[in-house]
């Protein structure tokens, strides 16, 4: 079973969704079965390398809101990433334009650590202050996963993986999708949102059984019991 998970790293509820994902796949009988893969996205593809300003100040002016509304978003998102053990810190987090780290994540994919790298975004981006466009802590965290020096440095001097991450783009938009996270299963169903783990957990029941029915081994029935007693 396939699933692809369209995301961006600059996405708070996309940490969530991926822990709560998390939960429901470690308690899923099938999941080595599971073929997990993440896609590019862009909440705002118009940011600069560095924006010069806060997380509260960037939002508050995107989104037309005062900053004690923002506050108060930042206060719900931390609530809810604090039950799925991730500790939010807005205040340290600095805004920076995600497509180089896309490219990363399409690189660590090619050598089997793209959901590594995925997470060390997101938790550096979060809970750690990082700077995810900077060239500096991008090949920090491309060596540190193991990647090639000279396949890291590419990503600075060449334009590998571009096309890789706007076909991501393209896809999502094919598919109708416009917000992140979002789970696509086999193709056939797609989840918005940080999801509860129950939720992930029927969606993937449901997909397994449709791929994989029960099919009867004899045709005959043989003795068995039933609401009305054991057949004799």
């Amino acid at each position: 079973m396939k699933i692809e998970i369209w995301s961006d790293v600059a996405c708070p509820w996309c940490y969530i969704g991926k822990r709560r994902f998390e939960a429901a796949l470690s308690e899923f009988p099938h999941r080595d079965s599971v073929d997990v893969t993440w896609r590019s996205y862009q909440l705002d593809s118009s940011l600069p390398e560095h924006y010069e300003g806060t997380e509260l100040e960037y939002l508050s002016r995107i989104k037309g809101m005062p900053h004690a509304q923002v506050s108060q978003m930042f206060e719900h998102v931390s609530e809810q990433a604090k039950g799925e053990g991730l500790n939010y810190r807005f205040d340290q987090v600095v805004v920076a334009n995600s497509f180089t780290a896309h490219r990363l994540i399409h690189l660590a994919a090619e050598h089997g650590r793209q959901d590594a790298a995925k997470e060390r975004l997101l938790s550096d981006h979060f809970e750690h202050g990082k700077d995810i466009g900077s060239r500096e802590y991008l090949t920090e965290l491309g060596l540190s996963l193991g990647l090639d020096a000279g396949a890291v440095e590419e990503l600075f001097t060449t334009e590998k993986y571009s096309d890789d991450v706007r076909f991501d783009f393209e896809e999502a938009r094919a598919l109708g999708i416009t917000g992140v996270p979002f789970f696509v299963i086999d193709r056939k169903y797609g989840l918005s949102g940080a999801q509860p783990a129950e939720t992930f957990t029927a969606a993937l029941t449901q997909a397994w059984q449709e791929t994989n029915p029960l099919v009867l081994v004899n045709a005959a029935d043989g003795e068995a019991c039933g609401p009305d007693g054991c057949a004799v």
